[in-house]
């Protein structure tokens, strides 16, 4: 059933078992980081809301950086957001430019959060004091978009109008690389197992490779107009991403898809329900699925390819979604992430999680 968030508590907490009704209560279990090899882990599908002070916000994609801390960007309102776990030591920094519109945060090597804003051609870092610091991208317009560290200690990030992937080092030296594809629409990338980065190329209709020495390959889809976007790397060692559906940034796809390609780039697709808007984001779980986000659903797809779908408030608008590092080296998904699923609500202008329970045992 549709869950309606409350915004009478901070953290408001709603509990929906799957086949139960909610009920109201107050969350008082702390934040966990998983061992490398914990036992299977199930949701109970609890869902925690952390509404947002300021309204239109647009809270668009999140991160969890070493110390549990919750860093986000705020589309909308152009600034980068941090809170405790709990809800809690909310602070929001603007950004110095107006209409920066700061879309993706990673995790910096340099302990830093760095974030690309997507209409202020820039690439941010924000040290975990709040000073914002700003490189600008020599492709002028270029709209960067995915943001992710590479196994060098680089940030590397997707330029959408430019057709291009960028490599921003800690100091803000930036190199550009050009695929063989022209105009292809980088949208989304992440590292690899095997130490690459891989892109979604969304016009193009492929999934890119990019070794550090800036070498590509590149791996064309089964079907036309899929529409490959967010791309993350799984614990079998994949890459998994999601295919769009219906008509954005000037073209129409037919996805409604979840992609997987292995390293050699042999591609296997699994269907969404036809109901319902496109996916959106995905991240590895604290219980080791993929998980994605879909306008008011937040989905899960095991390694065997079973989706579910968990339903939220109608006027949910789901977008980015983390468990914690899935997106930087060790390049081992799973090696460093919490017992909650992290995803920004903009309908809800909230920033929500799901809590996990399951049996913890040893540290990081």
């Amino acid at each position: 059933m549709p869950m309606k968030h409350s915004r009478a508590m901070r953290p408001a907490l709603m509990y929906l078992a799957i086949t139960a009704t909610a009920a109201l209560a107050v969350d008082v279990t702390p934040q966990q980081w998983l061992p490398r090899h914990p036992q299977a882990m199930t949701t109970d599908a609890k869902l925690h809301a952390i509404p947002l002070p300021r309204a239109r916000s647009g809270p668009t994609t999140v991160a969890v950086a070493p110390d549990g801390r919750i860093w986000f960007t705020e589309a909308s309102g152009n600034r980068i957001g941090s809170m405790n776990p709990d809800g809690t030591g909310l602070a929001e920094f603007p950004l110095p430019h107006a209409g920066s519109a700061p879309r993706i945060i990673a995790l910096g090597a340099d302990g830093n959060m760095w974030f690309s804003e997507h209409l202020g051609n820039r690439i941010g870092r924000i040290t975990p004091e709040g000073v914002i610091s700003e490189f600008e991208i020599p492709t002028p317009a270029s709209q960067p978009r995915a943001i992710a560290l590479g196994g060098d200690g680089s940030i590397w990030f997707g330029m959408f109008a430019a057709g291009k992937i960028g490599r921003i080092t800690p100091q803000g030296v930036i190199t550009e690389f050009t695929p063989p594809t022209a105009n292809s629409g980088p949208r989304a990338l992440a590292l690899g197992a095997d130490g690459n980065v891989w892109f979604s190329e969304y016009r193009a209709n492929r999934i890119g490779r990019l070794t550090p020495q800036g070498v590509f390959s590149e791996f064309t889809l089964p079907r036309p107009d899929s529409g490959p976007g967010d791309i993350t790397a799984g614990p079998d060692g994949a890459l998994w991403f999601v295919e769009l559906s219906g008509g954005m940034d000037g073209q129409s796809t037919d996805g409604n898809r979840i992609g997987r390609i292995t390293l050699d780039g042999k591609v296997t697709e699994y269907p969404l329900s036809p109901r319902g808007g496109s996916p959106i984001n995905i991240a590895v779980g604290p219980d080791r699925n993929l998980w994605y986000t879909r306008g008011a659903v937040v989905g899960r797809v095991t390694l065997k390819g079973v989706v579910t779908e968990f339903p939220l408030a109608a006027d949910s608008r789901t977008a980015g979604l983390s468990a914690g590092a899935d997106r930087r080296p060790p390049g081992r998904p799973g090696a460093m992430l919490v017992n909650r699923l992290w995803f920004a609500d903009g309908g809800d202008n909230a920033v929500s999680y799901f809590q996990f329970e399951g049996p913890f045992k040893g540290d990081r």
